[in-house]
Protein backbone atom coordinates (compact mmCIF):
# COMPACT_ATOMS: atom_id res chain seq x y z
CA UNK A 1 0.00 0.00 0.00
CA UNK A 2 1.76 3.24 -0.88
CA UNK A 3 1.76 6.48 1.02
CA UNK A 4 -1.10 8.15 -0.41
CA UNK A 5 -4.00 5.39 0.03
CA UNK A 6 -3.21 5.09 3.47
CA UNK A 7 -3.78 9.33 4.00
CA UNK A 8 -7.11 9.96 5.06
CA UNK A 9 -9.14 13.33 4.73
CA UNK A 10 -10.01 15.73 7.23
CA UNK A 11 -13.38 15.60 6.72
CA UNK A 12 -13.29 12.03 7.17
CA UNK A 13 -12.10 11.58 10.96
CA UNK A 14 -13.70 10.35 13.84
CA UNK A 15 -12.65 10.55 17.40
CA UNK A 16 -10.87 8.13 18.91
CA UNK A 17 -8.48 6.84 15.88
CA UNK A 18 -4.73 6.24 15.99
CA UNK A 19 -2.33 6.45 13.76
CA UNK A 20 -4.00 8.92 11.51
CA UNK A 21 -1.93 10.33 8.20
CA UNK A 22 -3.09 13.05 6.64
CA UNK A 23 -1.37 15.52 4.43
CA UNK A 24 -2.43 19.35 5.22
CA UNK A 25 -1.78 23.24 4.69
CA UNK A 26 -1.04 25.24 8.15
CA UNK A 27 -3.90 27.89 8.05
CA UNK A 28 -3.15 29.02 11.54
CA UNK A 29 0.13 28.16 14.17
CA UNK A 30 0.22 29.77 17.50
CA UNK A 31 2.89 29.78 19.84
CA UNK A 32 3.10 27.56 22.84
CA UNK A 33 1.64 27.78 26.11
CA UNK A 34 1.77 25.98 29.56
CA UNK A 35 -1.38 24.20 30.31
CA UNK A 36 -2.46 22.58 33.93
CA UNK A 37 -3.46 19.32 33.71
CA UNK A 38 -4.00 16.26 35.72
CA UNK A 39 -0.44 14.75 35.49
CA UNK A 40 0.68 18.26 36.28
CA UNK A 41 2.10 21.54 33.53
CA UNK A 42 1.87 20.26 30.24
CA UNK A 43 3.61 22.77 26.88
CA UNK A 44 0.82 22.51 23.95
CA UNK A 45 0.02 24.97 21.35
CA UNK A 46 -2.75 25.34 18.92
CA UNK A 47 -2.98 25.18 15.18
CA UNK A 48 -6.19 24.95 12.08
CA UNK A 49 -5.06 22.55 9.32
CA UNK A 50 -6.69 22.34 6.26
CA UNK A 51 -7.30 19.58 2.91
CA UNK A 52 -9.76 19.87 -0.05
CA UNK A 53 -12.22 18.19 1.97
CA UNK A 54 -12.10 20.60 5.47
CA UNK A 55 -10.53 22.24 8.41
CA UNK A 56 -9.64 20.64 11.53
CA UNK A 57 -8.61 21.93 15.07
CA UNK A 58 -4.99 20.61 15.90
CA UNK A 59 -2.92 20.49 19.46
CA UNK A 60 0.63 19.82 19.40
CA UNK A 61 1.78 18.73 22.62
CA UNK A 62 5.17 18.72 24.56
CA UNK A 63 8.37 19.42 21.99
CA UNK A 64 6.09 19.15 19.28
CA UNK A 65 4.42 22.83 20.56
CA UNK A 66 5.27 25.69 18.19
CA UNK A 67 6.78 23.82 15.08
CA UNK A 68 4.09 24.37 12.57
CA UNK A 69 4.72 27.50 10.87
CA UNK A 70 1.66 29.17 9.18
CA UNK A 71 1.37 28.51 5.14
CA UNK A 72 3.31 25.27 4.93
CA UNK A 73 2.17 22.19 3.65
CA UNK A 74 3.22 19.31 6.02
CA UNK A 75 2.78 15.70 6.23
CA UNK A 76 1.61 13.79 9.41
CA UNK A 77 1.77 10.22 10.21
CA UNK A 78 0.76 9.02 13.57
CA UNK A 79 -1.50 11.31 15.11
CA UNK A 80 -4.65 10.91 16.81
CA UNK A 81 -8.08 12.32 17.28
CA UNK A 82 -10.27 13.00 20.35
CA UNK A 83 -13.37 14.86 20.47
CA UNK A 84 -14.11 18.46 21.92
CA UNK A 85 -17.28 20.63 21.78
CA UNK A 86 -18.50 18.58 19.28
CA UNK A 87 -15.71 18.91 17.08
CA UNK A 88 -12.97 16.18 16.26
CA UNK A 89 -9.37 17.57 16.73
CA UNK A 90 -6.09 16.29 16.00
CA UNK A 91 -3.36 15.56 18.71
CA UNK A 92 0.16 16.02 17.57
CA UNK A 93 2.48 14.41 20.13
CA UNK A 94 6.28 12.77 20.41
CA UNK A 95 5.90 10.20 18.39
CA UNK A 96 4.13 11.28 15.53
CA UNK A 97 6.24 12.22 12.62
CA UNK A 98 5.67 15.61 11.41
CA UNK A 99 7.55 16.47 7.55
CA UNK A 100 7.35 18.52 5.16
CA UNK A 101 4.67 18.14 1.95
CA UNK A 102 4.66 18.65 -1.85
CA UNK A 103 3.03 22.86 -1.79
CA UNK A 104 0.87 21.48 -4.93
CA UNK A 105 -0.66 18.44 -2.70
CA UNK A 106 -2.79 20.90 -1.18
CA UNK A 107 -5.17 23.89 -2.07
CA UNK A 108 -4.51 26.84 -1.25
CA UNK A 109 -5.44 28.74 1.93
CA UNK A 110 -8.52 30.75 0.37
CA UNK A 111 -9.46 27.14 -1.75
CA UNK A 112 -9.84 25.39 1.27
CA UNK A 113 -13.49 24.35 2.66
CA UNK A 114 -14.47 25.87 5.82
CA UNK A 115 -16.05 22.37 6.66
CA UNK A 116 -15.26 20.63 10.03
CA UNK A 117 -15.28 16.79 10.67
CA UNK A 118 -18.33 16.44 13.56
CA UNK A 119 -18.09 14.72 16.55
CA UNK A 120 -21.34 12.59 17.51
CA UNK A 121 -22.78 14.22 20.49
CA UNK A 122 -22.24 12.76 23.57
CA UNK A 123 -24.07 14.36 26.03
CA UNK A 124 -24.07 13.24 29.35
CA UNK A 125 -26.76 15.50 30.65
CA UNK A 126 -29.67 12.60 31.25
CA UNK A 127 -27.28 10.49 33.86
CA UNK A 128 -26.30 13.31 35.14
CA UNK A 129 -30.05 14.43 36.40
CA UNK A 130 -30.78 10.23 36.46
CA UNK A 131 -28.12 9.60 39.03
CA UNK A 132 -29.08 10.31 42.94
CA UNK A 133 -25.89 9.89 44.24
CA UNK A 134 -24.80 9.65 47.95
CA UNK A 135 -27.24 12.59 48.73
CA UNK A 136 -30.11 12.28 46.68
CA UNK A 137 -29.50 15.97 45.18
CA UNK A 138 -29.69 15.38 41.85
Amino acid sequence: MSKSEKKTSIINLKPNQENVHIVARVLEAGPPHVIQTRKGPRTISDAVLGDESGRIRVTLWGRKAGSLKEGDVVEIEGAWTSSFRGQVQLNIGSQTKVSTADEDSVPTKDSIPEKSPKAPNTSYRGYRRSYKGKRGKY
